[in-house]
């Protein structure tokens, strides 16, 4: 990691403030645009454990102020399972090897979302006729991303525009997704020590500053064009994957 002063003093805090933002605009989205742009000045795990206590943060204040949440929950319950049981496998192999192929992972998974409706179209007959396996093997893989990448996002989607859900069902079982999936991956970091108090310390400002872009978003999201602000977010992820891959094959080409 290069110059951390100024990584922790300077960017981070402006990463937290804009995923916040992002996530408060669109009802999900912390991890996916914050995950990436730290990956740039740092590998996925550290990257991970930076944002782990501002997405749970965020994660419980969109819970809290969505509403209604106890019926998404009661239909997909299962569904949280399964993610909880892949963030354990995903967390669990993130500690155990190289972090640095991961940067290539989630450039990947960044892709799956820009094209995530060709995806849900290929997949659409699977999922409308086996369900529950397609919340089972679809909740697994989210999970096993969400461990490694931080990234679930993409593959939840797929598996709900084949389920039909409403919008804010969505973004309600997103949350609760996340909010299992990153409790314990909190619990695997912190059996593996990865996960201490000075860590803890270090976060709590980082989780004040998500929670104030979030409110932003919250505010101001309404006041923006959905269609523009959606494009604009496309191709700063896109720029995203590209860099992550060119740092990937970088890596690769030493």
């Amino acid at each position: 990691m290069e110059d951390p002063t100024l990584i922790y003093t300077l960017i981070t805090p402006a990463i937290m403030l804009l995923a916040g933002f992002v996530h408060g605009a669109l009802g999900l989205g912390f991890p996916l645009v914050a995950t990436p742009l730290l990956a740039l000045l740092m590998d996925v795990r550290s990257a991970i454990l930076v944002t782990l206590i501002p997405t749970v943060s965020v994660n419980v204040a969109s819970i809290l102020r969505g509403g209604n949440w106890g019926e998404s929950l009661g239909r997909y319950w299962y569904l949280a399972v399964f993610v909880a049981l892949g963030s354990i496998l995903g967390s669990l192999l993130l500690i155990s090897v190289d972090p640095a192929p991961f940067k290539l992972v989630l450039a990947l998974m960044i892709v799956l979302y820009l094209t995530q409706q060709r995806v849900a179209a290929a997949l659409n007959r699977w999922v409308t006729t086996r369900p529950r396996l397609a919340a089972g093997l679809l909740g697994l893989a989210a999970g096993l991303m969400a461990g490694t990448v931080n990234v679930m996002v993409p593959v939840l989607i797929i598996l709900f525009m084949g389920l039909t859900l409403s919008k804010t069902a969505m973004v309600q079982i997103f949350n609760w997704c996340f909010l299992s999936g990153k409790s314990l991956q909190i619990v695997v970091f912190a059996a593996a020590g990865l996960l201490n108090m000075a860590v803890l310390r270090d976060s709590l400002p980082n989780a004040l500053l998500a929670l104030v872009g979030l409110v932003l978003g919250m505010r101001l999201g309404r006041a923006l064009n959905a269609a523009h602000y959606r494009y604009v977010l496309r191709w700063v992820l896109a720029v995203l994957a590209g860099l992550l891959l060119m740092q990937s094959a970088l890596l690769y080409a030493k």
